[in-house]
């Protein structure tokens, strides 16, 4: 793969082998973020999970303090004065039966998670192949599916983030954006990882947190010390 100028200059800076402190990884990651848009730093955690086992996965999800820096666009499927209380609580979109064809027929997509009450969940179900894949399916691990929409809404659009293993046993999250303080980003970093290692499942042998890197979308990862984590 070929790299830019750019990628190739900040990566100059970053010792690949090397396992950094989280303040010195986040303040490289920050540097390495030299694209014309405020690029968002991710965090990439490899585990020692295997999710092809149930008791192996891992899903849930966190408020990060800071948010993530980028507008979500809420949908929530409801009935009744669920949908005034969807509305009342900020939600981008909020609907019920009739929004099915307008995403499995029409291709409309334009929100970024789906919230549905329990009640909604037979028609939501309906839209599972074209949801699913996405990761826009509503969940209850991932509070995603619920009575209390306003919770829901708040959390969301305050910074929420959902978490899961890939097929790769690693967790790809947001932590925030470049233009971030250090300090805003270590501690979205550290309220991510409490939640993690909180959420290791008993039935894993070894080591858990197998490395966890930090990058911004264009530039290079930054890896961080995972000893000074748990």
């Amino acid at each position: 793969m070929k790299r830019g100028k750019k990628y190739l200059e900040a990566a100059k800076s970053i010792d690949r082998a090397m396992q950094y402190d989280t303040a010195e990884a986040i303040s490289l990651a920050k540097k390495a973020a030299v694209a014309k848009f405020d690029e968002t730093i991710e965090a990439h955690i490899r585990t020692g999970c295997d999710g092809r086992h149930a008791e192996q996965q891992i899903r849930g999800a966190v408020v990060l303090p800071h948010g993530t820096g980028k507008t979500v666009r809420v949908l929530v499927f409801a009935k009744g004065d669920k949908l005034d209380e969807a509305t009342a609580a900020g939600a981008d979109y909020v609907g019920g039966d009739e929004l099915i064809p307008k995403i499995q027929n029409d291709g409309w997509l334009d929100f970024d998670v789906v919230v549905a009450t329990p009640d909604m969940m037979g028609v939501v179900g309906r839209l599972g192949r074209v949801l699913g894949p996405k990761g826009l399916m509503p969940n209850p691990k991932a509070g995603t599916v619920t009575m209390d929409v306003t919770k829901a809404v708040n959390d969301i659009k305050a910074g929420k983030i959902e978490y899961r293993l890939d097929k790769t046993n690693i967790i790809h999250v947001p932590i925030g954006k470049a233009s971030f303080t250090e300090e805003q980003l270590a501690d979205n970093f550290q309220t991510l990882m409490d939640a993690i290692i909180k959420a290791r499942p008993s039935a894993v042998k070894g080591q858990f947190l197998r490395s966890v890197t930090l990058a911004p979308t264009m530039g290079p990862g930054v890896k961080v010390n995972t000893a000074k984590l748990v």
